[in-house]
């Protein structure tokens, strides 16, 4: 019946993915890269929201809450507050220049130069830490919940390679040949389903632990691990409570307002107002993400004892041990589609990024849109092919795949978030300082890292070279300042008026996330 469900369901979405773009001009790179411009709010909110809740989220995240508790529950509720600035201050900008990409956005902000680097830095993050280490949580998810290796008959390493290659491939598929909107479209329908599956776990969790009642086991989980439950996270908690105000911004507002994979789906809008609509509404349900991606680890740790040799099964441990059989093969196929849907969105992402910042810029200016279309694609297979032959190679990573993940992801994090608030906020900083920056940044964060490895948590290593990389940008630019003031030019194509209940939404949205560190702290 599982597999039964499993199958059904996933062939569901993908066929209503399909037949959204019926209609869509194959040789279109709008219709290809940004769905026509055409997403509304409510799919914009599921995309973004599946996008970014994927196994490396809930596999990573409760593999830490069951190591560590609810501190970890900071990458979620401060993206609420990431989404909100990204409404208010970044989208704007973004519309109002028009632009496909991020780095496009760079290119009139800096120059060509400034854009290749940039592209160059999405590209290499998404190779080697987004695209594998969704496959690799995925098929660990996977793997576990239908105990694949015991129905193969293999060992766990070999099964991973196999599970890892199945996705990859079914993923490929649908971020290379279907394009953005056929992504947007199944991650909303996807969406739907892993907030009601996701919300299942706990629930049915906390029931066997309190015999029948929800209340009596979160009581019982309450009193049993008060520890788990202290939101203020000490110097050897993952997320220590000072790394709020340093690194956890930085990686919040990258993520939310400067990543490809994540912002190209606001981009896609078919106006501000629609835009901004989807960015609030996943911002309050971020608020809520906890109870998917941080309870169910301190569950599992009740459950089992604290006795798990790798504590990123917690999560596929803890689906098999409270999840109704009748309900597994369902939430199977959601937490494949979000397994898809990260891999689609971060495989698209550098689809866009080949097709139109390289292929178009350096081999072949005068390609017709059906060539940097074809040409995206092929990049694309490659990629592809590249991070399904990493993905494997992560099995037994030390400190876990999320810590791993955002640890990676601080290379170009830090400096591509300093760039673009800088570039919007200053009208005199120069190419030369952008691009020496972006440099310094990311040569010192993996040096301090990975050789030095000083008695720092990454996140304030990050926090600190953020503000460095700020200075060397007004500094280099003081000797070498642009010719003339930046004045960025509003090209009609969208129609930039701002929602009208903006600020109270996004007012309310801050003020929920800041009174619940107060009611847990």
């Amino acid at each position: 019946m599982g597999i039964l469900s499993f199958a059904a369901f996933t062939l569901l979405v993908a066929v209503i993915a399909w037949w959204s773009t019926r209609k869509t001009d194959e040789n279109s790179s709008d219709g290809y890269f940004l769905g026509g411009r055409s997403l509304t709010g409510p799919v914009i909110a599921g995309s973004l929201l599946l996008t970014n809740l994927s196994t490396e989220q809930i596999v990573g995240m409760n593999g830490v809450s069951f190591r560590d508790g609810i501190p970890i529950m900071a990458y979620e509720v401060l993206a609420a507050i990431a989404m909100v600035f990204t409404a208010f201050v970044l989208l704007p900008k973004y519309l109002k220049s028009g632009i496909a990409t991020i780095p496009q956005f760079l290119e009139n902000r800096y120059g060509k130069s400034t854009k290749t680097i940039v592209s160059l830095l999405f590209l290499l993050g998404y190779a080697i830490s987004m695209l594998p280490t969704v496959l690799y949580s995925g098929a660990l998810a996977i793997n576990t919940m239908f105990e694949i290796p015991e129905m193969l008959g293999t060992g766990p390493e070999t099964t991973l390679w196999i599970t890892v290659w199945s996705i990859g491939i079914i993923g490929s598929i649908y971020a290379i040949f279907g394009g953005l909107k056929a992504v947007a479209v199944s991650d909303s329908i996807n969406a739907v389903g892993l907030i009601i599956g996701g919300s299942l776990i706990p629930i049915f969790g906390l029931m066997k632990i309190g015999d029948g009642n929800v209340f009596t086991g979160l009581d019982r989980l309450v009193t049993k691990l008060p520890e788990k439950f202290d939101i203020i996270g000490g110097p050897g908690s993952d997320v220590p409570f000072w790394t709020l105000f340093t690194g956890m911004i930085i990686v919040n507002f990258y993520y939310w307002g400067t990543n490809q994979a994540i912002i190209q789906r606001a981009l896609g809008a078919k106006n501000l107002k629609e835009g901004q609509k989807g960015l609030l509404l996943a911002a309050f349900i971020k608020i809520l993400g906890p109870f998917i991606v941080v309870l169910p680890g301190i569950i599992a740790f009740y459950i089992f004892n604290g006795d798990l040799a790798n504590p990123d099964e917690a999560y596929p441990m803890v689906v098999k041990a409270v999840l109704p059989i009748a309900f597994i093969g369902f939430f199977a196929a959601v937490l494949f589609g979000a397994i898809l849907s990260s891999f689609n969105s971060a495989l698209n992402s550098s689809v866009t990024l080949f097709g139109l910042d390289f292929y178009k810029e350096y081999v072949n200016k005068d390609a017709s849109e059906k060539q940097v279309v074809k040409a995206g694609k092929i990049f694309g297979i490659v990629l592809a092919i590249f991070s399904m032959a990493i993905a494997p190679l992560l099995y037994g990573v030390q400190g876990g795949i999320f810590t791993y993940l955002q640890q990676l992801n601080g290379t170009h994090s830090v400096p591509i978030l300093a760039i673009i608030l800088v570039g919007i906020f200053s009208k005199r900083v120069s190419a030369k300082a952008a691009n020496i920056s972006i440099l310094f940044s990311a040569v010192t964060y993996l040096v301090t890292l990975y050789v030095i490895k000083p008695d720092m948590h990454f996140l304030h290593l990050m926090g600190v070279l953020f503000v460095l990389t700020i200075i060397i940008m007004f500094v280099v630019s003081k000797f070498y300042p642009r010719a003339t003031d930046y004045e960025q030019e509003y090209t009609k194509q969208v129609d930039i008026t701002n929602w009208i209940y903006l600020k109270p939404v996004g007012y309310t949205v801050v003020a929920a996330v800041i009174g619940l560190y107060i009611y847990l702290s």
